[in-house]
């Protein structure tokens, strides 16, 4: 266990937030720039101290080989529940926690000027939101799990409903309602899961690891699929659970949509990953259609969420709605990527999570630097803003490529990965032809916004003295800058991070058998075994 300061690391990462959080809560509210010190060291630090685990990742001593999970913690924690104070990651958690300290930071950073009042309840919420966040991606316990799921709710809920814009009490309540119902059914889930294992052992566990060595009849399978389906489809959010998120994205702070789109909505695609999948692979394949056997019910609702979300994305009057609607396209792709079950496919849904909030983050970033000078999101107030603001034109103009998905840029990788993944099920392959239109959907009304709002002449005289990114805001593009080239030019630097644990999804969905089935027929007799960790080309087996 990798320990900093004679503390285990995945502790430090969680709960430095939750310090600055307490911290803040003890300074005077009337001393503002003591607190938003406060609150940009602390997230800065704790971006500092997750650097550690991408670094010593491959250490093997800090491995636990039965897993392949790292930096585990395990504790006895409420015995008599079975519930154990488990923290443990992989590859998967890895690239998701990075995300979120980065990200967290950039959201602290990029709300120095537009929070004016209740700052320090502010900042503290943000910090707290921090926490629940890392913890939901590093716990293996699912009691654990449950309990910084339910931290995240109330935060988030309390930056919508206070510094939110117009209608930000009603986004606020139904973003609650929606999530609180969510979360009711996957602990209703979580339950049938922790009581048929105590039936089937003797034991009562929620490990989320010993889950797994068991198989479950189908019959609960089924419904708990259900159950895990509505709650993260709603944190996704999948169609038809989607409404609540244009609400809560147009009425929350710049800050709050970076979070909720870079950090937030991947909570619901890391479920469906981490638990839904693995635990319940029977019923996932009867919901997938893997084999053409039953109805591809997951398929059709993925495709719907990427056209659909394109086509109302178009309509939009609205710059930051817009930039909402897209991400229930975007997280279509996502979705469509991991139920497809395929190394690629499920690599590129993962790597497509990242590459979301990467660029959506960015772009609601964007919307918020010139709502704080012109306080308007509609897209018919601007344009020639290229002639006055060049330096935001042009970030704006990389982080458009990104989300459409350029080659050289994040998106396209991702999305390719998806598309070639789901390709190569001859039963899925349909589906795969159907997402591209949803790409030339995306191209469309992302190109539609960038040419209202930057080219042409400048029509509204209230634009023309509108000043240019100073370097505080620009600075907080730098990072995202970075990475989208870096992911687009050379993806392998994160996607050896996925081999491991992606295999081991596929393997619990598909069988232990698809990889050695996969191989060409050609090399199977010099290959007929797949070392631990590789991603092998997405074949089908012959047919004999």
């Amino acid at each position: 266990m990798l320990h900093v300061m004679g503390i285990p690391i995945l502790n430090l990462v969680c709960y430095v937030p939750l310090a600055g959080f307490f911290i803040i809560l003890l300074l005077d509210r009337k001393s503002v720039t003591a607190i938003k010190w406060t609150a940009n060291l602390v997230a800065l630090l704790d971006f500092i101290l997750s650097i550690p685990l991408i670094l010593s990742f491959n250490n093997p001593s800090y491995t636990d080989p039965l897993t392949n999970f790292r930096y585990i913690i395990k504790v006895p924690w409420i015995t008599s529940l079975g519930a154990q104070y488990y923290f443990g990651i992989d590859g998967i958690s890895l690239l998701l926690i990075m995300l979120t300290t980065l990200l967290g930071f950039i959201a602290v950073l990029s709300s120095w000027t537009a929070i004016e009042h209740r700052v320090k309840e502010y900042y503290a919420l943000l910090l707290l939101l921090q926490t629940g966040m890392l913890g939901t991606f590093m716990a293996l316990d699912f009691f654990l799990f449950y309990v910084f799921w339910e931290i995240m709710l109330v935060p988030m809920y309390f930056l919508i409903g206070v510094w939110g814009s117009e209608r930000r009490l009603y986004s606020a309540i139904k973003f609650f309602l929606y999530t609180l119902a969510g979360s009711v059914l996957m602990l209703l889930g979580i339950l049938a899961l922790y009581f048929d294992y105590g039936r089937q052992t003797g034991v009562y566990t929620f490990n989320v690891i010993e889950l797994q060595r068991i198989g479950f009849p189908f019959g609960l399978q089924y419904w708990v699929f259900l159950a895990f389906f509505v709650g993260f489809a709603i944190k996704v959010p999948m169609f038809p659970f989607h409404t609540w998120l244009p609400d809560a994205h147009t009425d929350a702070p710049t800050a709050g949509s970076v979070i909720l789109a870079g950090v937030l909505l991947k909570m619901g695609t890391y479920g469906f990953v981490r638990f839904g999948l693995p635990l319940l692979p029977d019923a996932s394949r009867y919901f997938i259609g893997i084999g053409g056997k039953s109805f591809p019910w997951m398929m059709w609702l993925c495709i719907i969420g990427i056209i659909y979300g394109a086509l109302v994305a178009l309509m939009q009057k609205d710059w930051k709605r817009l930039v909402a609607y897209s991400s229930v396209s975007h997280l279509g792709f996502c979705m469509l990527g991991i139920f497809a079950a395929t190394p690629v496919a499920v690599q590129g849904g993962v790597l497509q999570m990242i590459n979301h909030g990467l660029s959506t983050g960015a772009l609601f970033l964007l919307v918020g630097n010139v709502y704080e000078r012109r306080h308007t999101r509609l897209i018919s107030e601007y344009g020639g803003l290229s002639h006055i603001m060049p330096l935001y034109a042009t970030i704006f103009l990389i982080m458009t490529l990104s989300s459409i998905g350029m080659p050289g840029l994040n998106g396209f990788i991702g999305e390719f990965m998806i598309l070639q993944g789901t390709f190569s099920d001859p039963t899925l392959r349909i589906w795969s032809g159907v997402a591209v239109v949803g790409i030339v959907l995306g191209a469309a009304y992302m190109l539609w916004l960038f040419q209202r709002t930057m080219f042409g002449e400048v029509t509204n005289p209230k634009n023309e003295l509108l000043d240019d990114l100073n370097f505080r805001e620009a600075f907080c593009y730098v990072p995202l800058i970075i990475l989208s080239f870096w992911i687009g030019l050379y993806p392998q630097t994160f996607l050896r991070y996925l081999d491991d644990p992606v295999n081991r999804v596929v393997s619990k969905v598909r069988g232990s058998d698809y990889f050695k089935l996969s191989i060409p027929v050609a090399d199977a007799t010099t290959s007929p075994t797949v070392a631990p960790g590789t991603v092998v080309a997405d074949r089908p087996a012959p047919h004999r």
